[in-house]
């Protein structure tokens, strides 16, 4: 019997493993299609309590999954875009749709099933590029397999309610609610899914497998346990996240400690005023619960705000900004809002290396180290931030990439790469050519820093310029970027030819500065060659979408090009 039960319970798991899987595939295919909109709506849904918790609720029953509501929220927490007020509505309103997800689910839907699993692959493999399309079929398949999986977990969990062993397990949940509850929020924690989790339990409730209270109690700990995932996957942020993810715990105590001495009245009130099957009756618990949790809090959330924000005050100090500031790892699913945060954050880069530029004039002119470890420093802010756009980049990645974010992926690799070049020549070369000016207490002729000074100006208007080609990826100005590129490697030669004449004229100080003189436009050059390569990226991409919409002027999307595939 014990062997039948493990056989019985494996095949369970495998069950809501293809519950989860199915989950994630409905929520990763409305947040490629609708992600930018989705995170608008809760965006813009902060006018009131009332719309922030409609946004809540539509986002949520649209992705299936209140926990990517409340991390899309609580990324906008984070950078001091939604108040924590606002945040609170749409975390309920979260919790509230997530029920109503479940209700439609509860239903004997089997039928459906293959119906959304053939439509989705159909459309799926018949619109190989096709963008939104296929990402819905990807909705498709993943409803498919949630109501398969509910199906094959009504069917495996059917004989374990004559089982003699499951009663010796289960015992100490049904004489200990506490305990049971404790046990259902580490296994939702464990699964990363309250959604999952409430169906589960009342299909076993369903198949009288547990009993309906024990349901209630586990139920209480699904909704206690879908608060822990969020709390616990942003443990190291800081305290205007910590306000929001304890805050929706503990309306989620205080709400089950009200309910959970009360289930077995609860119960009979529910058979009575809303008759149903056993496992609807657990599913129409989940609804109830968070409703009332909607009743109680939502009309107190300006004034459990100010608590939370007297709880978890704001840090003193100013903050690190060593580290990235728009790389979102809420937005991973949806490429097109990833890619602008990192496009963003690279930006943030190339301002750091244009001050550094900037700064390079002043310590080549004056003889101040403490200048120069300044721009040092501002270096290692750029590798840092190298780094992490590279490591975010490489997570996105993980999802598959349509033709137009595969380019932009490339052109933002491969400008950030350039701009930390660009800050290891200053370090490494123009700051040590500082320095060695500075010791050995030299000067440059007047003739020949006003070379440099005007090499350099070139040099830092490109930068400029650059940064506006990557942002507007306009082919016209990326051709300009290319012949200005002309114009320094003719201004190095002019340079280089003037100042030799100034040694032929023995220039005492061109003479003592003339290595230093060389490497330093050499080295501004180089600067600008890494600059440059933005446009060519854009000119390159530019060309090639004319050449696909004159041969195929009847597709609209092409396949990756073969160097970001590699890439990727």
């Amino acid at each position: 019997m014990f062997a039948i039960v493990t056989s019985i319970i494996i095949h369970l798991i495998g069950a809501v493993c293809l519950l989860l899987w199915g989950a994630r595939m409905v929520k990763t295919g409305f947040s490629r299609a609708y992600g930018t909109n989705l995170r608008h709506t809760i965006s813009q849904g902060t006018k009131s309590r009332i719309s922030a918790f409609a946004a809540g609720a539509t986002v949520t029953a649209l992705l299936q999954s209140s926990t990517a509501s409340i991390l899309i929220t609580l990324s906008f927490v984070k950078k001091g875009f939604m108040t924590v007020t606002a945040a609170l509505a749409v975390i309920i309103g979260a919790d509230v749709a997530t029920t109503l997800v479940a209700q439609v689910l509860t239903f004997d839907l089997r039928w459906l099933s293959p119906v959304m699993l053939s439509s989705g692959v159909l459309i799926f493999s018949f619109y190989e590029h096709g963008g939104r399309t296929r990402h819905i079929a990807r909705v498709m398949i993943g409803m498919g397999l949630m109501l398969l999986s509910l199906t094959l977990i009504r069917e495996i969990s059917q004989p374990l309610k004559t089982s003699e062993v499951l009663p010796l397990i289960l015992h100490p949940l049904e004489k200990e609610p506490i305990l049971a509850v404790c046990f259902a929020a580490l296994f939702t924690w464990a699964i990363h899914s309250s959604l999952a989790t409430v169906l589960l339990f009342a299909t076993m409730v369903g198949n009288h497998v547990i009993s309906m209270e024990l349901g209630f109690a586990l139920v209480l700990g699904a909704n206690v346990g879908s608060a822990l995932i969020t709390l616990v996957a942003t443990v190291g942020d800081g305290p205007r996240v910590k306000r929001i993810t304890v805050g929706n715990l503990f309306m989620k105590l205080v709400m089950m400690a009200g309910v959970i001495f009360f289930i077995p009245q609860i119960a009979e009130l529910l058979n009575t005023y809303i008759p149903g099957t056993t496992d609807r009756q657990v599913v129409n618990f989940h609804t109830a619960f968070n409703i009332a949790l909607a009743i109680v809090f939502l009309p107190l959330a300006k004034m459990y705000a100010l608590l939370l924000v007297k709880i978890f005050p704001d840090r003193q100090g100013a903050r690190d900004d060593n580290g990235a500031a728009y790389l979102d790892a809420t937005a991973l699913d949806t490429p097109v809002i990833a890619l602008a945060g990192a496009a963003r954050e690279t930006l943030r880069m190339a301002e750091i290396v244009e001050r550094m530029l900037e700064k390079t004039i002043t310590a080549l002119e004056k003889n101040d180290e403490t200048l120069i470890a300044s721009i040092r420093h501002m270096d290692d802010r750029v590798d840092r931030l190298n780094q992490e756009i590279k490591f975010y980049l490489t997570r996105l990645t993980q999802e598959s990439l349509d033709p137009k974010e595969a380019d932009r992926y490339i052109q933002i690799l491969t400008f950030c790469t350039n701009l930390e070049n660009c800050g290891d020549i200053i370090d490494k070369n123009l700051m040590d050519m500082a320095l060695k000016k500075m010791r050995k207490q030299e000067k440059f002729s007047e003739k020949g820093f006003a070379e440099i000074r005007e090499f350099h100006g070139n040099v830092l208007q490109n930068l400029r310029l650059a940064q506006n080609i990557f942002l507007s990826e306009d082919p016209a100005l990326a051709a300009r970027l290319v012949e200005n590129k002309r114009s320094v490697r003719i201004a190095e030669v002019e340079s280089s030819r003037s100042h030799f004449n100034r040694l032929r004229d023995r220039v005492s100080e061109s003479i003592g500065t003339s290595d230093i003189h060389l490497d330093i436009i050499r080295d501004l050059r180089r600067i600008n060659s890494y600059v440059t390569s933005v446009a060519y990226t854009i000119i390159d991409h530019h060309e090639q979408h004319k050449t696909r919409r004159a041969t195929h002027p009847e597709d609209p999307e092409t396949p990756m090009p073969d160097a970001a595939a590699e890439s990727l």
